[in-house]
């Protein structure tokens, strides 16, 4: 886990002060032993509920203020998360982008069936390679890893972890994972602590019971911009109670509201 401000200077010329640092402390993983990581889930939404504008399309929705808020928030977590859709989409660092920073989360790509195929090009690998991020660990459900894969991954000191996989109904041979495994092997791995950052399956699969128990914090921000129909949502499956009757999926409590730039960053625990 990187090393803990107080005031944080990112390398791109952004800043995140003292005091904003105290609004989102109590949120954010203690040093505790915990018999699981801790689990927050965290994204940017649009005021219609869209990560982005369609399945594949990279959307920028933070502001200066925001972002550098995501990558004080990388700076707290052992390890960031996402699912293969969004490594496919934007290529990201997944790294903390914190002048003079010595040490980063760990990357967790979510791939059950190993769509994405590493290249030196990937700039997760870039970073690692430079010595400014670390490679990830990719969780999937394929037996058999092609060997060019797995030695580049191990090249840059990642690897691939098998998990249990778990055929989804409906969905034409397609596997998911349930999420108790993949915390207990990423806590057997020694990472104490996750930062979920999409994309909108890994999101919305979180927040569906039983899995949103797992969830500690939620830290969204909200854009003040409205996307359209057709984007990717956040929005959970239905539930309903013992009459058919629909009822909320999740609440967060011990909620609160901060500004930040242009954009509303909402903090609450599951």
């Amino acid at each position: 886990m990187c090393k803990r401000v107080t005031s944080v200077v990112m390398s791109e010329g952004l800043s995140f002060p003292s005091a904003s640092v105290a609004l989102l402390d109590s949120y954010l993983p203690s040093a505790l032993p915990e018999s699981r990581p801790f689990v927050t889930l965290t994204f940017a939404t649009s005021l219609d509920s869209s990560l982005s504008l369609a399945p594949g399309v990279r959307t920028r929705l933070s502001g200066p203020e925001s972002k550098a808020m995501t990558h004080f928030l990388r700076s707290r977590h052992s390890a960031i998360l996402i699912g293969v859709s969004t490594m496919l989409a934007d290529d990201p660092g997944l790294n903390c982008r914190i002048t003079g920073l010595t040490s980063h989360p760990r990357p967790i790509i979510i791939d059950p069936h190993l769509r994405w195929t590493p290249s030196i090009e990937d700039k997760v690998l870039r970073l690692s390679k430079e010595g400014q991020g670390l490679a990830p660990y990719v969780i999937t459900g394929v037996k058999d890893i092609p060997a060019t894969s797995a030695s580049i991954l191990h090249e840059y000191g990642g690897k691939y972890i098998r998990v249990r996989s778990i055929a989804a109904p409906g969905e034409n041979g397609r596997v998911r994972f349930d999420w108790h495994d993949v915390f207990g092997v990423l806590q057997s791995e020694g990472l104490s602590s996750v930062m979920i950052e999409g994309g909108g399956e890994i999101i919305n699969s979180l927040l569906n019971p039983p899995y949103n128990s797992l969830v500690d914090s939620v830290i969204v921000t909200v854009a003040p911009v409205w996307l359209g129909k057709g984007g990717v949502v956040v929005s959970p499956e239905r539930v309903e109670d013992t009459d058919g009757v629909p009822v909320p999926v999740a609440r967060l409590s011990n909620v609160k509201w901060h500004p930040f730039g242009s954009d509303v960053v909402l903090c609450g625990n599951l």
